[in-house]
């Protein structure tokens, strides 16, 4: 593990300089790098399953959203609370926490629903398993939007506290891509890769991949649903469908752009696509050239990132990153094990 110190240090500093661009600019910047820095956590969590696996899942939006109410059930204020949503337990009603204790209850939360549904995906295999996942979140989407009394269903749930800016989200990155370097370089995800480049030879050595992949779904569920957690208290507004299809899709493309296989690549997967995803939507409201008026031109986003992947995929099919890992030039300990 030692011998990958370079990374982790060049990953952490990548995250340090979005944050220092952010504080350093104005209010729009700011904003655009705490959601940048929040989706990262998002896409490092991801990439802890399915970057060690290579197992597809499309249901980690479901942790996000579970992350993101449980934690909002013991952070809104108690008035808010007894307003919008009278019908919850009496303790959880009288009870308010600050943002690492609501943060600390949603993630057990969510990590407990990983583990039930981590030990039926975790059996299957393939695209079994990836179809698995997105019937999970389509049940959880379906339940939460018909659980008025917990969600307020497909209304917004409004007055979370808004204190997640550029610091606490530059946290929660370097926590989550802590937790992902440790997890990957660990005696678990070497097993788990192996198991990914061949199952049969894998099991044949002796390598429990049903428990070493539970492993790893229960861990990558916690750091979304954290993603999920900060994502409310950075915009102070729940709403579920805000992680669905749309929040599923961009931060898949954010993997995937950047390298499944290694941390490097969720990390900059999400700096590439969280930049070009800003400047598309700055260009979709219209822009002026001179005397010349560019009209606005809706889903052009959308549009854009879809025809940026094939290219880039096209070109490079495992991602910019492919394999490989980013290094601390000049690092004392950059040699390989």
């Amino acid at each position: 593990m030692r011998a990958n110190l370079p990374t982790l240090a060049a990953l952490a500093l990548v995250v340090l300089l979005i944050a220092g661009v952010g504080l350093a600019a104005g209010a729009v910047i700011e904003r655009v790098a705490a959601d940048m820095l929040i989706k990262l956590v998002v896409v490092l969590g991801l990439s802890v399953f399915i970057g060690n696996s290579g197992v597809l899942s499309f249901g980690h939006a479901s942790f996000a959203a579970l992350g993101a109410y449980s934690s909002a059930w013991f952070t809104l204020p108690l008035t808010a609370k007894k307003i919008f949503l009278p019908k919850l337990p009496a303790f959880v009603l009288g009870t308010q926490l600050g943002l690492p204790g609501g943060a600390a209850a949603g993630i057990a939360f969510a990590s407990f629903f990983a583990l039930v549904i981590g030990l039926v995906v975790v059996r299957l295999s393939g695209i079994a398993a990836s179809i698995a996942t997105l019937a999970w979140l389509a049940i959880v989407n379906t339940v939460l939007a018909n659980a008025d009394s917990l969600t307020k269903g497909t209304s917004s749930l409004v007055g979370l506290p808004m204190v997640v800016g550029v610091k606490t989200a530059a946290l929660g990155a370097l926590i989550a891509l802590l937790a992902a370097y440790l997890f990957r370089f660990s005696r678990y995800g070497l097993m788990l890769r192996a198991s990914r480049e061949d199952e049969a030879a894998a099991l044949a050595s002796g390598i429990p991949v049903r428990s070493v992949r539970l492993r790893a779904f229960v861990l990558s569920g916690a750091i979304v649903a954290l993603g999920g957690i900060l994502q409310g208290h950075f915009l102070g507004v729940l709403s579920v469908g805000q992680f669905y299809f749309e929040f599923t899709f961009l931060t898949l493309a954010m993997l995937v752009m950047g390298g499944m296989r290694s941390v490097s690549g969720a990390v900059v997967g999400t700096v590439v696509i969280g930049m070009v995803s800003e400047l598309l939507r700055i260009g979709a409201g219209g822009f002026m050239i001179g005397d010349l008026a560019v009209p606005s031109v809706p889903g052009i986003r959308e549009i854009g990132l879809a025809v940026i992947m094939l290219g880039v995929l096209m070109a490079r099919p495992r991602g910019i990153m492919g394999d490989r890992e980013l290094r601390l030039p000049g690092w004392p300990f950059n040699t390989r094990g």
